[in-house]
């Protein structure tokens, strides 16, 4: 009877997850940020300015560096930042791309790390040389809107603010020319936008930040050691060290950032196969340290009980698609035409029942997010639901046991591959 209950829970653990994220998300819009989020942004004066290091950790970035670094010192709407380059150990032409850029620049300065260890390892160099008080993390092919440091100081300077450590935007597509591109901009609200909003809103906590364009709190990121370099992710991570060491995190999505996203699946299933081994290992990493005060981390429970059903539901969805596929050749084989077309029929079924859910997470998720101004991409909902299904439950599977690994013995290693590269297109720009 248990085990029933438990594998009927599994089984519509998405139609759950939907129906809780779209509530939350609701909340958030209607109660949360009216409620604690100031949203009345002031000009900054000049004279106040705190200072900030934009960071841009990299690794082999001659296609963007140049237009990257371009955009962030004739575009931002501040005056008083710096512009610091980790360059990872590249081997192409980024090097001299940066030495030439250092001479144009002003406030561009380049650390050169020899041997190639990481983003996170990166990190934790330039924190020793960073002059600002406030660390902007910048990835290579990201730009923030014009306004957006003076928005982020507004979040750290409110009375509120001081016990903030970390401020991550929305993220926008900003190659959106091909199917897996577009398909990404209905994720990224759908999903990573819905759920951030349903954290915040409801359990005041987040589980990972967006490592492509977060603000920290300097003192925040040393008071947690640093960025843990073992782990594949270290946007999740700095996110759940920070908030044990009782540091505050926002949301704010009225902060855009504009990054370039994979545009083939192999460079897609790469991403996620990151995400999915760093989610892994926050959630092997935090559950001792969420057991020892279960009350006092009531809401990182419910996250990490989010994140176990999504670990179980890929295996379960694995299994049974597999269980099924043989089954249905079974039948052919044997010629059961009956069990064949009960077989098939119920599939269909729940598959429509499910998408059915799908799309009205996706309709409420793009109407919260920007105001609606991303419904028009929910056309490209099918092609999101039909990859991303398959690439989540495929991509934890298969990097469940190296995540193990690394949690347990130590084995994890923080070099980086960087993906093929696309120049960017106008910020914003719908194609």
């Amino acid at each position: 009877m248990t085990l029933s209950i438990f594998v009927q829970i599994l089984t519509l653990y998405p139609i759950i997850g939907a129906i809780c994220w779209t509530i939350g998300g609701i909340f958030y819009r209607t109660i949360y940020v009216g409620k604690f989020l100031d949203k009345d942004f002031k000009k900054i004066p000049k004279n106040k300015e705190p200072m900030i290091t934009i960071m841009i950790p990299c690794h082999n970035e001659e296609v963007m560096i140049e237009e990257t670094i371009g955009y962030l010192m004739h575009e931002i709407d501040y005056h008083n930042y710096e512009v610091l380059v980790c360059d990872d150990g590249s081997t192409d032409t980024t090097p001299e791309i940066l030495d030439r850029l250092r001479l144009k620049y002003d406030n561009l300065r380049v650390l050169r790390v020899n041997k190639n260890n990481g983003k996170a390892h990166a990190f934790n160099i330039g924190l020793s040389f960073a002059r600002g008080e406030y660390i902007l993390s910048n990835d290579a092919d990201t730009v923030p809107e014009p306004n957006a440091l003076q928005k982020y100081m507004n979040y750290f300077l409110s009375p509120g603010g001081q016990n903030t450590a970390a401020v991550t935007a929305n993220m926008d597509v900003q190659n959106r020319s091909l199917l897996v591109e577009k398909s990404q901009t209905v994720e990224f609200s759908s999903i990573v936008g819905i759920i951030k909003r349903s954290q915040m809103g409801v359990l005041g906590n987040m589980y990972a930040y967006s490592g492509a364009n977060t603000m920290y709190r300097k003192d925040a990121i040393l008071d947690c050691g640093g960025f843990r370099q073992d782990r594949a992710t270290e946007d999740i991570s700095i996110a759940w060290d920070q908030q044990f060491n009782g540091w505050q995190a926002v949301f704010a999505p009225d902060i855009m950032f504009y990054m370039n996203v994979p545009n083939t699946f192999n460079m897609l299933y790469n991403q996620r196969k990151r995400w999915a081994k760093g989610g892994t290992e926050a959630w092997l990493t935090n559950f001792k340290r969420v057991a020892k005060h279960p009350i006092k981390n009531a809401p990182k429970i419910v996250m990490l009980l989010d994140q176990t059903g999504s670990i179980l539901w890929s295996f379960y969805y694995l299994i049974f698609t597999t269980w099924l596929i043989f089954k249905v050749i079974y039948f052919v084989f044997t010629n059961d035409s009956e069990q064949l077309v009960h077989t098939l029929d119920m599939t269909f079924l729940f598959s429509a029942f499910i998408s059915m859910v799908g799309v009205w997470q996706l309709v409420a998720s793009l109407a919260l997010d920007n105001h609606g101004a991303k419904m028009k991409y929910l056309l490209f909902a099918p092609g999101y639901m039909v990859w991303y299904w398959q690439m989540n439950a495929i991509t934890i599977a298969t990097t469940f046991i190296p995540a193990i690994k690394t949690v347990f013995s130590f084995a994890g290693k923080g070099t980086w591959v960087s993906p093929t590269r696309t120049k960017m297109t106008k910020k914003g720009e719908d194609n």
